[in-house]
């Protein structure tokens, strides 16, 4: 199917950057379409990390990420930006005018595009534990995704960043017992979740790295640790264990494309406003990097809005600049 609009701004990626972007792309009266290839909006936050409380959100002193995507989702509904799910880009071509954006059910144009694909294939960076797959999905986990299955049992979380240190206080509030493993004796995330860890029950076990994993006659299951540049090994019966090493960067997709970026590691080297070496191809949220960058939704929100009034002004040098939203009269 070929649609025959030609859109000022084509979004490519439905989680909070793009959902924001869409927003506000519309209070610049922009043609837009925002592309998501998942069959909700939200990207990774929707996908696996629902029930989890952000922080960095202005005006919010904590939100469930899944109440966050809501809320987006009542704001992008203000707009007019053609939100299409369950379309992939598999394609990206240059033509006179912009680009030509072919997805698997239909052909568009667009004189400018803004990547917000995150992380892009949500794979995350499995446990390497030969017989790991055998626990999958029934006492391992890559992500709390339901809150409740965790209830009044003992949970391992292994990691050493801010989503694992997230998950670990979030199943602190449900589970009976939480471990939190990690192969340093620091955990790399922010102070304010430390000091809460600290202050909680939980028990950390570092410097250790899982070897083994022993399903128990009981159901529960025995993980088999050993200490960093020991050879002792510590054993854990727990109920779950929820893994959050991070994810495997996917630069396939794009790669694909004619027009694309140039890409790095599932990351794309853009400008604080999000230009990239492509005529008005412009990279935010996650997906994006430059020196300083901080991947936070915060960040990706102030993106936003620079990557679509930088292109709003190569579009139409001519029409008034952005003003402040307090101005703008509902």
């Amino acid at each position: 199917m070929t649609d025959n609009s030609f859109y000022d701004i084509t979004i490519i990626g439905g989680g909070p950057a793009g959902m924001f972007a869409g927003f506000y792309a519309g209070l610049r009266n922009a043609k837009t379409q925002l592309i998501e290839s998942l069959a909700e909006l939200g990207g990774q936050v929707t996908a696996l990390y629902p029930e989890k409380t952000i922080l960095d959100v202005g005006g919010y002193p904590t939100i469930k990420a899944r109440t966050l995507v809501d809320e987006l989702e009542k704001q992008l509904t203000g707009a007019d930006t053609a939100v299409k799910l369950n379309q992939t880009v598999i394609d990206v071509e240059q033509i006179d005018g912009g680009y030509q954006i072919t997805t698997n059910q239909e052909v568009t144009k667009t004189k400018a595009i803004i990547i917000a694909t995150g992380v892009g294939a949500f794979n995350p960076r499995k446990l390497a534990v030969d017989n790991s797959d055998d626990f999958e999905g029934k006492s391992l986990f890559y992500s709390v995704k339901h809150l409740e299955q965790f209830r009044d049992q003992t949970v391992l979380v292994a990691g050493g960043g801010d989503s694992a240190i997230d998950e670990a206080l979030l199943l602190h509030g449900v589970a009976k017992k939480v471990y939190l493993l990690h192969r340093r004796d620091k955990f790399r995330a922010l102070e304010h979740n430390v000091e809460r860890l600290i202050q909680s029950t939980i028990e950390p076990v570092t410097p250790y790295l899982i070897k083994g994993l022993t399903q128990l006659d009981n159901g529960q299951v025995e993980v088999e640790a050993k200490k960093m540049k020991t050879e002792d090994v510590k054993k854990l019966v727990v109920d779950k264990i929820v893994v959050n090493y991070g994810f495997i960067a996917q630069d396939d997709a794009l790669n694909k494309w004619q027009a694309h970026p140039e890409i790095n590691r599932g990351t794309i080297e853009a400008q604080p406003s999000g230009r990239t070496e492509l005529a008005n191809v412009f990279a935010i949220g996650d997906v994006s990097t430059y020196d300083g960058k901080q991947p936070l939704i915060a960040t990706a929100f102030g993106e936003a809005p620079m990557a679509i009034n930088t292109i709003m002004k190569n579009l139409y040098p001519d029409r008034r600049g952005p003003i402040h939203s307090t101005s703008i009269k509902h």
